[in-house]
């Protein structure tokens, strides 16, 4: 649960924590699991749910129901001790599993990750053995709902239709910056990547260049939500955790929109056919999307 504290004393207790973290950041454990998209997916759901168990260990601290730093790109500067910091103690992780039995696991969720071309290579160099869990979208429905986001968050002024057909120059050149300078942070990519985002298969092929496949877990957000329960359990066996039966399935970021145009839900269906069904040949699994 998220801290409620007024803003002023917030910014003083984190300030303090973080310190605090930071100091004792050789004993912290890093990730041994990250959940990293896709945007508008069910990232920030599945964290949540995951949470819930009581072997999968909460970011420090934890009254700030923090899911991810976003360090390995907004905040990559501010270096590996900074980002240690927010993980617990290897102490914390002795004491629960004395009481549990087995060892809880530590982790983070965000959304860019998979599609941050920098990423895979940076998360791999720090943690080799990292297990990856990937949740997809129809990537017609995941592109309209990262529209109304951008919008929600300010950051876009467009409709739909010239989002979509400004997308092309507003990302021209992004990714040749963020690979010339390591701490430079495009905010046309991450926000207004609202068709180029949904064509997942060269990004699951980067993050396998640096990862093992067996490292995977992949699933659709239609099996997630169609059973919260399932899904959580099908991810605690890939971590190696004991099923753990949930308080709650509160679905978390839902953002309703209005109905899309039906020219362009036609033109985005075509756009991504060919590259749904080459996802789901490389999959070895068919998500029920246009292909």
């Amino acid at each position: 649960m998220k801290d409620r504290s007024p803003r002023a004393l917030k910014d003083v207790a984190n300030t303090v924590t973080r310190a605090y973290g930071m100091r004792t950041a050789e004993r912290r454990h890093l990730p041994d699991f990250m959940v990293i998209g896709t945007k508008r997916g069910g990232t920030t759901s599945l964290w949540n749910y995951l949470v819930q168990h009581p072997l999968v260990m909460p970011m420090y601290p934890a009254s700030r129901g923090l899911k991810s730093p976003w360090y390995f790109y907004v905040n990559y500067a501010k270096g590996d001790t900074w980002y240690r910091s927010h993980f617990a103690t290897e102490r914390q992780l002795d004491e629960v599993e004395a009481v549990h039995g087995t060892r809880p696991v530590t982790g983070e969720a965000c959304p860019y990750y998979l599609y941050h071309p920098a990423a895979p290579e940076r998360i791999a160099a720090r943690m080799p053995e990292l297990k990856v869990i990937v949740v997809l979208r129809d990537p017609v429905k995941r592109a309209y709902s990262h529209y109304w986001e951008a919008v929600g968050k300010g950051v876009e002024d467009l409709g739909f239709e010239e989002a979509l057909a400004a997308e092309p120059e507003r990302l021209r050149g992004e990714r040749e910056r963020m690979a010339a300078d390591p701490l430079y942070y495009s905010k046309p990519h991450d926000f207004h990547s609202y068709r180029d985002r949904g064509i997942y298969l060269p990004q699951l092929e980067l993050w396998t260049k640096h990862f093992p496949r067996d490292n995977f877990l992949i699933m659709s957000a239609d099996e997630l939500y169609g059973d919260e329960q399932a899904a959580v359990d099908r991810v605690c066996g890939f971590l190696g955790l004991p099923p753990h039966r949930m308080k709650s399935a509160e679905r978390h970021n839902h953002l309703p929109a209005p109905p899309m145009d039906p020219a362009t839900r036609q033109e985005l269906t075509e756009f991504y056919r060919p590259h749904n069904r080459a996802l789901f040949d490389w999959l070895g699994e068919d998500y029920g999307w246009p292909s």
